[in-house]
């Protein structure tokens, strides 16, 4: 269906900030629910936050409201997310993810997957 990938994963102070993108290829994402997950060593891939297909419907983790934001860009068929006031806690591998036309916060209902861009926030 549709084909992600993820870029701007890096090295980062805590307190810093970060900017991922997931560009999508094959079909547009206004079709899709676009979320991120996140996924630490030793430990099992988690909801970070969404945008729904139509844009809106934005939701998120409570580790992250606040500091994150997922944003997109049509004309350029890619979602956003910005972190900002980055803590240790946030160091993992960051996943873009897509569902079809479900509203959907569980990752079970993402079909399409990208290959994940590692996220490192030192102390």
């Amino acid at each position: 269906q549709v084909q992600l990938v993820e870029s701007g994963g890096g090295l980062v102070q805590a307190g810093g900030s970060l900017r991922l993108s997931c560009a999508a290829s094959g079909r547009t994402i206004r079709s899709y629910t676009m979320g991120w997950f996140r996924q630490a060593p030793g430990k099992e891939r988690e909801f970070v936050g969404r945008i729904g297909w139509t844009g809106g419907n934005t939701y998120y983790a409570d580790s992250v409201k606040g500091r994150f934001t997922i944003s997109r860009e049509i004309a350029k068929n890619t979602v956003y997310l910005e972190m900002n006031n980055l803590k240790p806690e946030d160091t993992a591998v960051y996943y873009c993810a897509a569902a079809l036309l479900k509203l959907s916060i569980d990752k079970a209902d993402f079909d399409s997957w990208g290959q994940g861009t590692q996220v490192t926030v030192s102390s």
